[in-house]
């Protein structure tokens, strides 16, 4: 059957009037987009430019030749990575403190959004929020400043109270377990107020008939909790456990580096630090950047599985 010249004229207007209402569209929003241009040229700079620098964990990297004359050693750096028991070492106890931070750090926003969630004063909540977000805003230098002056065996606060008590000083910094106990709890006061504010932002999404239907149907608190507020919040925990997953292999270098000392570091020692004091002050580039690549690669390989994981229950990011 052929089509006539007035139905062809009919099959394109709604296609103009489409292409119309997305110009339009575009130039309103055109504000938004100049908003991100610092947000795209920052990454494009600071995150994807130096991704060619990457080359130089397979040459041996000198600063006459530069990155792209320098000879090329092939797989040299890995297999001195994989061969070393020092390395090794170092990924172990940078798996091993992401894991505990994840395990301890991650839940910790979840339940003081949740308990905040629950608190009906609303100037009692402004107080608590400020109170547990301002240590967000100290540097790890602050904040490791105030934990040698809570725990250091001469003259630490808590050391000086078991003398009144007739206790021995305790090495809380100097035995492993302590140190690591300290890490981990100063991890979390410092940032699981701040990363609270994400949850607290999907908590208010929920429909407050819901907590009042449960009521009415005999729901105490925490089942309100447990059938209401966490899986409103589901897509936010998933989204939030799928980047921290991308994250694992990396542990804070601030926060270590002002913490760690000769006593603890076959423990404390993490791949940031080694990256710093071999890399930089030692000029081994090539064996620090392919520490550093085995580490994006070992995230890359993280995120996408957590993601695989996720989609299973309709929570993938992509």
């Amino acid at each position: 059957m052929k089509t006539t010249p007035a139905a062809v004229g009919t099959d394109r207007a709604p296609a103009a009037k489409e292409a119309f209402y997305q110009t339009k569209r575009f130039q309103q929003n055109i504000p938004l987009f100049v908003m991100l241009i610092p947000g795209v040229l920052y990454y494009l700079i600071f995150r994807y430019l130096p991704m060619g620098g990457l080359v130089i964990a397979f040459k041996n990297y000198n600063f006459h030749d530069g990155i792209w004359s320098s000879p090329w050693v092939g797989w040299k750096y890995f297999e001195i990575l994989f061969q070393s028991h020092v390395t090794l070492q170092i990924i172990w106890n940078t798996l091993a403190l992401s894991v505990l931070n994840l395990i301890f750090g991650f839940p910790a926003p979840i339940i003081i959004a949740i308990a905040l969630n629950e608190v009906r004063k609303s100037w009692l909540k402004r107080w608590i929020q400020t109170i547990i977000y301002l240590p967000h805003f100290l540097s790890w230098v602050i904040v490791a400043g105030i934990i040698l002056t809570l725990f250091s065996i001469d003259g630490g606060t808590i050391n000086k109270l078991l003398g009144q008590w007739g206790m021995e000083p305790v090495p809380f910094l100097y035995r492993v377990n302590s140190w690591i106990a300290i890490f981990i709890g100063s991890g979390m006061w410092k940032e699981m107020g701040f990363g609270a504010i994400i949850y607290l932002a999907a908590l208010s999404g929920i429909d407050p008939s819901l907590y009042e239907s449960a009521g009415m149907d005999g729901a105490g608190k925490l089942r309100q909790i447990w059938h209401i507020s966490l899986p409103g919040i589901r897509p936010t925990i998933i989204l939030l456990l799928i980047l921290g997953m991308g994250r694992l292999m990396e542990v804070g270098f601030d926060q270590v580096y002002n913490l760690q000392n000769p006593t603890v570091l076959q423990k404390a020692e993490v791949i940031s630090t080694y990256v710093y004091k071999v890399g930089l002050q030692q000029a081994q580039f090539g064996l620090t950047t392919a520490m550093g690549l085995f580490e994006s690669f070992v995230g890359l390989v993280l995120v996408l599985s957590a993601n695989a994981l996720a989609r299973k229950f309709d929570q993938g990011l992509f």
